[in-house]
């Protein structure tokens, strides 16, 4: 089963019909890659089909969201993005002047959250780690 046929799967047990717009939302969003927002989703998809709305886009983009299927962040209170939940566990470099977001994972940064939670007595049950960042000047 491909991620946009379960992705259909948990739309329609939410009770909602698979249409053709809801379709091509689903195609944009495993295909776009990266972490988009509703704005860009909708314009994608309305080049494809005039007559959907930035409301079925949002629609469709909460029911994945509250079945599990995708993650939504608001990185540094900007709009908010998505990206598939099926990837595995990362964090996030957001450059603040680009606004690009950059998925990276630290072997070492994991060990170190695990151990500043043991000292404190606690253990991680999720967690999640966005780096607010600004491109330095490489020396010559």
């Amino acid at each position: 089963m491909t991620a946009i046929d379960e992705s259909e799967e948990l739309l329609r047990s939410a009770g909602l019909r698979m249409t053709r717009q809801r379709r091509i939302i689903l195609e944009i969003l495993h295909s776009i890659g990266g972490h988009p927002d509703a704005g860009e989703i909708h314009r994608r998809a309305s080049l494809q089909d005039s007559r959907i709305s930035l409301a079925t886009v949002y629609r469709t983009m909460r029911v994945l969201e509250e079945s599990g299927a995708i993650q939504r962040h608001a990185f540094g209170g900007g709009p908010a993005r998505f990206e598939n939940a099926h990837s595995d566990h990362h964090d996030h470099l957001i450059d603040l002047e680009t606004g690009d977001v950059i998925e990276f994972a630290s072997d070492r940064i994991e060990a170190l959250q695990k151990e500043i939670a043991a000292e404190l007595g606690y253990e991680i049950v999720h967690h999640r780690l966005e780096l607010y960042c600004r491109k330095v000047p490489r020396k010559p």
